[in-house]
């Protein structure tokens, strides 16, 4: 008690960290548009496309992406870091000694006169401890350095959680958008060729050239072609789904199931406003806690500018075979020996040198504190993109399913015609083209519009919410590293506990064991 109201008393030099000031705007740009909800964004935000295998997949991902589990074991180190920091606001020196010696001392040398008893045995055991008082801060400034690495490398954690369930989703609606253009292009494939037949026919009755049979060949062929170009597509998004879900390529049978359609997004997105960037963004966070760990080391490197008073001392005992001694007398308490007392250590000859190492670290503070300030911009203008890329995906939408609807009606019309003999087959042939590039621009557009939603919660940084109250390893990971070290409790380490370490250095907090 007495060390912890003695560091109390002392002030850290330094200066105390605040977030720097950042810019950020009142509202959105695009809050005038209805379908922008002022409410806060929903932290399991994929739910809103009512796709249960996709509910499967984020499961899935999050209980087996190693990349997401080396970001957990980095916050466990951070944690053992920190534990270390503590360590040294207790006696930094810490030994229980003990030696047992014979000694000859050389009967050529001049002080062996002085040596009656030679050889001789020499015993000694005891304990020493020395302690240097953070009177100027310097240990509690890298205690408060590491809490903010700790809870730096817990945001990095939450930003890894937040791009991968992104990336899953991304890559579940990517797979299902190549599912719905193969079957539209197959589609069209069995629609050219009933064309292709309806030429061959006229052909055979003399009714028209063979110029038209081949036509319908050249456009066939070229639709077909393009089945193998986007199967390539499909299977290469379902080997980066694979690899997302901690698994080596594969089919994903058992996960994806059979085809399916494209995940609908709702009209609306609530997003909140812009100020809870600062608070949900986890990459925000990270920025702002690197900021406070740079601060806390120019305080450290500061405290060196001033004298290192610390108390040292041992206590044991010794005894030898000199002077008529045994060393079986080592054990009285005669035999004791003690050596107690302050130093003071101040490195005044380097004071020039110090000081242009605390402007050195005031450099990387200030560079640090930019960073945070230009991530919230980022951050801004992120979520501004998104939104406007999700409001007007929806509307390509709306005019490309009545640009469809029209080529339909046009290739239904020309082939009744052609079938009549009342055009040619370019006129088929063109409206054939029409309505599959139509087509298949809507299935990309339909796309589009659940992948502008990922993009825009991807922006908010939601969906880290999901790790709240878990640990941040999973059990295998867990026994596998309990095995090789003692880790005492921290392997169970949640964002509950991850809360509670993070106090005041003054604290005194207890080190793991």
């Amino acid at each position: 008690m007495f060390a912890v109201s003695l560091l109390a008393a002392c002030s850290a030099v330094g200066p105390n960290f605040s977030t720097p000031p950042a810019s950020v705007e009142s509202a959105w740009v695009q809050a005038t548009d209805p379908r922008v909800k002022a409410a806060s964004a929903d932290p399991a935000w994929w739910k809103a496309l009512s796709d249960p295998t996709l509910d499967r997949l984020i499961a899935t991902a999050y209980q087996q992406n190693p990349s997401l589990h080396g970001a957990a074991v980095r916050v466990l180190q951070a944690r053992a870091q920190l534990g270390v920091a503590i360590g040294d606001l207790y006696p930094q020196q810490q030994q229980v000694q003990g030696k047992l010696q014979y000694v000859e001392v050389s009967r050529r040398d001049p002080q062996v006169s002085s040596f009656q008893d030679n050889p001789f045995w020499h015993a000694q055991v005891g304990v020493g401890a020395g302690w240097e008082i953070d009177f100027w801060g310097k240990i509690r400034r890298g205690i408060e350095a590491a809490d903010a690495g700790l809870v730096a490398s817990i945001a990095d954690y939450d930003n890894a959680l937040v791009t991968l369930l992104a990336d899953v989703a991304n890559s579940y609606v990517e797979i299902r958008t190549f599912q719905e253009r193969l079957r539209i292009v197959r589609e069209n494939v069995k629609r050219q060729e009933d064309s292709l037949a309806i030429a061959r026919a006229r052909f055979r009755e003399g009714e028209t050239g063979e110029r038209d049979v081949a036509q319908a060949e050249s456009e066939l062929a070229d639709t077909r072609a393009q089945v193998p170009q986007l199967e390539v597509g499909l299977q290469q998004a379902r080997n980066a789904l694979s690899v997302l879900l901690g698994r080596p390529p594969a089919e994903l049978g058992d996960l994806l199931g059979p085809n399916g359609p494209i995940p609908q997004a709702p009209l609306a997105v609530a997003v909140g406003i812009p100020v809870d960037l600062l608070r949900r963004r986890p990459d925000i966070r990270a920025a702002a806690q690197t900021a406070a760990m740079q601060s806390a080391k120019i305080g450290a490197t500061k405290a060196e500018l001033y004298p290192a008073v610390s108390l040292s001392g041992t206590f044991g005992f010794v005894s030898s075979e000199r002077g008529g001694l045994k060393v079986s007398n080592l054990a009285q308490w005669n035999s004791r020996t003690v050596n107690v007392g302050p130093a003071v250590q101040w490195s005044v000859l380097n004071y020039g040198q110090i000081t242009n190492q605390v402007r050195a670290q005031d450099a990387v503070f200030q560079e640090a504190a930019l960073a945070y300030q230009q991530q919230v911009l980022q951050a801004q203008q992120e979520v501004e993109d998104a939104l406007v890329a999700f409001l007007r995906a929806q509307e390509t939408v709306d005019q490309l399913a009545k640009a469809v609807a029209a080529s339909r009606k046009s290739l239904d019309l020309a082939t009744v015609q052609y079938r009549n003999g009342q055009t040619d087959y370019t006129t088929v042939l063109t409206a054939e083209q029409a309505l599959l590039q139509q087509e298949d621009k809507l299935a990309v557009a339909r796309g589009d519009v659940p992948e502008g939603l990922i993009a825009v919660y991807r922006a908010l940084g939601g969906g880290w919410e999901i790790r709240v109250g878990k640990p941040f390893v999973p059990a295998g990971i867990k026994d596998a590293m309990a095995k090789r070290t003692n880790w005492g409790g921290l392997l169970d380490l949640d964002q509950g506990a991850a809360e509670e370490i993070q106090s005041p250095p003054t604290s005194m907090i207890k080190p793991e064991f």
